[in-house]
């Protein structure tokens, strides 16, 4: 939650949602609450598990959580 008139504070969570919005759900439509929350699923694995990231040197997030620890 952010500080009032401090939209910084959540900044990497709302680049996530951006980049959700974006890649994901725009031009999708769900026919019920329950199919979004699977493509919501879905895509959060995705995420997590697949998708590269080059803030981590073009790495998923779990493969960087390994090499760090």
């Amino acid at each position: 939650m952010n500080r009032p008139r401090c939209c910084q504070d959540n900044a990497h969570r709302e680049s996530i949602f951006h980049t959700m919005k974006t890649e994901w759900i725009r031009g999708r439509t769900f026919a019920t609450f329950a199919d979004l929350e699977v493509a919501l699923k879905a895509y959060i694995r995705l995420y997590n598990h697949q998708r590269l990231h080059s803030s981590i040197g073009y790495h998923t997030p779990k493969e960087y959580e390994r090499l760090v620890a």
